[in-house]
């Protein structure tokens, strides 16, 4: 027995006997016929960071071969803001391994991810998963490694409070129930997000609960597991889209919004990043951090100014990143630190075997641990452009590689203390720090520019749009005049509610 295929939740893998990257055409129109299918959806994310949404019922066995081999057209310029309104039409075309079925849908309904198309049939240079792709490709041809990432996607639920056992503020972190209210949605999202292919980690509540004019706010994180960068961002993406569309029908509200009021806990969406050869990790060496995650590390501390205009883009990200939130404020990087930018999460590098010592009837586990090392790199939040900020990341490891002094730079940027207590205010001090606004993150990324687009990655098209985006909230100084006036910040909040 296959346990691996027989665990799967997805319909589709459990029902063809085989992984989503084997999926053919052939696959999915067994499955649709066999399995009565009555529509498909292409979905595919646009300008604003959202999956957007094409129908179609299945007429017949011909019309459904049709829009599975050549797709559909689209209004570029609706969906993007560097597309003109002239030449506008692109192709979106279906990516089989990306096919579930909609836990929503009332008619039964297949869907799928879609890549962007030009009018010569050529991948969209500029689209957010070709952007991606060709990170990934670049970081292969310099290194000769495979990118691979996952995320943490946090947010907040909100409900009328039941004023019943009430959470103590801004202690939620892996509360249970009755004291966190929305266990239930959030492992149901879980449950749906795995069938639609996610790779999930874990799920639990989060540090922010508090209560504003009688409305409960209650942080939550969905963790994924670490696949090839593509997948990674593929599956954050469904996941936003799953978990909005169930709260709507359970009557909740949901935001990914990076601040929610003054002296509360944000939320951010840290990525976890290793590099894999061969199938193995590469972030350790003798049990220690590798030269190769030093080097990646390197590069993020270099371009994180202007990573930040990919994964905080808009102005409540930067109300966000101040001290004393477990949030970033300067470039940095550390151990088991939550005060710096880069963190290296605990690896389970002992040498004991704890399986056993928590479990004596258990023999010698001789567990590979080695493939858990991570490196979290903990700026961005919910505003961000997922593709573009996995790209990101990626051309920064990748840039690493390329730094002649990376190593060198590795151990000037390191910290093994808090950063923001008193006694640590030196080493602060020494520390460059993070853009303060939208309008200062576009002038990092101007700057910095030439590294993202070295190897066609990012197109001179879409970095002119980022920062021409960024630039137009005049934010410069909005931080100090807001300060911590709770009723501007909701204002600013509300405006910002649904980013992301």
């Amino acid at each position: 027995m296959n346990y691996e295929l027989k665990l799967n939740p997805n319909k589709l893998v459990a029902y063809l006997g085989k992984p989503c990257k084997e999926f053919t055409k052939t696959d999915i129109i067994n499955f649709i016929v066999e399995n009565d299918i009555r529509m498909v959806n292409f979905m595919y994310p646009a300008g604003d960071g959202r999956l957007k949404t094409l129908n179609f019922v299945i007429n017949n066995l011909a019309y459904l071969d049709a829009i599975l081999t050549c797709g559909e057209r689209v209004d570029g310029s609706s969906l993007f803001p560097f597309i003109e309104a002239g030449s506008s039409d692109l192709y979106v075309l279906p990516r089989f391994s990306t096919a579930f079925v909609d836990p929503f849908a009332e008619i039964p309904t297949l869907s799928m991810l879609c890549s962007y198309f030009n009018k010569d049939g050529e991948p969209l240079e500029s689209s957010p998963e070709n952007t991606l792709r060709k990170a990934c490709r670049a970081f292969k041809q310099v290194t000769g490694m495979d990118f691979q990432a996952m995320g943490e996607l946090e947010y907040y639920v909100i409900a009328p409070d039941e004023e019943m056992f009430p959470a103590t503020d801004q202690k939620g972190y892996h509360e249970s129930a009755p004291y966190a209210k929305f266990n239930e949605f959030r492992t149901q999202c879980m449950a749906y997000i795995a069938q639609a292919g996610g790779q999930i980690k874990y799920g639990h509540s989060e540090v922010g609960n508090f209560t504003i004019d009688g409305m409960i706010y209650e942080q939550n994180e969905i963790e994924f597991l670490p696949v090839n960068a593509e997948d990674a961002a593929d599956q954050l993406m469904i996941a936003k889209w799953i978990i909005r569309n169930l709260a709507y029908e359970m009557g909740y509200d949901i935001t990914f919004a990076p601040k929610i009021t003054a002296g509360k806990a944000g939320s951010g969406l840290h990525v976890h990043m290793r590099i894999v050869k061969d199938g193995q990790n590469q972030m350790l060496d003798g049990g220690v951090l590798s030269a190769t995650a030093r080097r990646a590390i390197a590069g993020m501390m270099q371009l994180a100014p202007s990573i930040t205009a990919f994964g905080n883009t808009n102005p409540t990200s930067y109300f966000r990143l101040v001290p004393h939130q477990e949030a970033p404020t300067n470039i940095c990087w550390g151990d088991r630190n939550r005060s710096v930018l880069v963190r290296v999460p605990l690896g389970w590098a002992a040498k004991s075997d704890m399986c056993k010592i928590a479990n004596p009837l258990e023999t010698e586990s001789n567990y590979d641990t080695t493939q858990k090392q991570t490196v979290e790199m903990r700026s961005p939040d919910g505003s961000a452009d997922i593709y573009q900020l996995i790209a990101g990341l990626c051309v920064a490891c990748r840039h690493g590689f390329e730094l002649e002094n990376a190593l060198e730079i590795a151990e000037n940027t390191y910290v093994n203390v808090n950063i923001h207590q008193k006694e640590n205010a030196e080493k602060l001090n020494s520390l460059a720090q993070l853009p303060d606004s939208c309008e200062a993150s576009a002038d990092c990324l101007e700057k910095q520019r030439t590294v993202f687009e070295q190897y066609n990655v990012f197109s001179p098209a879409m970095i002119d749009g980022i920062i021409k985006r960024l630039r137009s909230y005049g934010d410069k100084t909005l931080r100090a005049d807001i300060g911590s006036n709770q009723e501007e910040m909701l204002k600013l909040v509300n405006k910002y509610f649904h980013c992301g």
